[in-house]
């Protein structure tokens, strides 16, 4: 069975109204012009062998196409997110019932516990947990005894400068982590695994194969550089949900080895 798979949700006609928190809010954030970049978005992930599965739209929910944060997915389990923004939560259901379908065992973090999906970097048996911005401390100790149980190993890391943990750092199919280095608040949490990109849009990626990664197109200096380490870069357009300080880490949620 393909163990490729990944969750989508197409992005609503009120994605202008989105929630913004360390950036100023545009004024020219074009829906139409978001649709067309999520299709290309979908359509990178069908070129590299994925199957996506398209969650409930949320017509009602602007944030909705940032699909990510509405769970965590480790092994067999998703944890399904209790969001910090409260107007966020009604994304949640929608998500749970598309990942049930997948196959996927469920937990929930629970009141007073906040977390979002995209505070959350996994490698390996290690989870770094975003914690300052839309997660709390109680999410952090939930979701450490979700995936205990599972071998993982979970780390919080102070947040400050950006919405989520992946809004400024992710990692390479090696393990290396990259950032922007002035939106990052302690690099060396990750130590000599820590590798600066020149571009804040290059630190985003998502890991298609063992040596292929998604990224922004705006970020031309960073794909040259990951490229110069062997990697293959895919670069999407992501513009309108940069916007709203989203990137190509935001618009899916990656389901490596379903469960059966």
């Amino acid at each position: 069975m393909d163990a490729r798979h990944a969750l989508v949700r197409r992005p609503s006609s009120r994605l202008a109204a989105g929630l913004v928190t360390h950036i100023e809010r545009s004024e020219d954030v074009d829906a139409d012009r978001a649709l067309a970049q999520w299709f290309g978005y979908v359509d990178a992930l069908h070129e590299a062998g994925w199957t996506t599965h398209e969650v409930a739209p949320a017509e009602d929910c602007p944030d909705s196409v940032f699909v990510e944060d509405t769970m965590v997915v480790y092994g067999d389990l998703a944890v399904i997110a209790r969001s910090g923004a409260d107007v966020r939560r009604a994304e949640a259901a929608a998500a749970e019932e598309a990942v049930r379908a997948q196959g996927y065992r469920v937990a929930r973090i629970e009141a007073p516990g906040t977390l979002d999906g995209g505070d959350v970097l996994k490698h390996g048996e290690t989870v770094w947990v975003g914690l300052g911005g839309r997660t709390n401390e109680d999410g952090v100790e939930q979701l450490r005894a979700h995936l205990a149980p599972l071998g993982a190993e979970v780390v919080a890391v102070p947040l400050t400068k950006v919405l989520h943990l992946k809004s400024a750092v992710t990692a390479l199919p090696d393990g290396t982590v990259i950032g922007f280095a002035p939106l990052v608040d302690d690099p060396s949490v990750w130590g000599e695994a820590f590798l600066a990109v020149p571009e804040e849009p290059g630190a985003h990626v998502v890991l298609l194969g063992d040596d292929t990664v998604l990224m922004s197109a705006a970020a031309p200096e960073t794909a040259a550089l990951l490229e110069d380490r062997g990697l293959r870069v895919v670069a999407v357009d992501v513009s309108e949900f940069e916007k709203l300080e989203g990137c190509v880490t935001c618009l899916s949620v990656r389901l490596r080895g379903r469960p059966g």
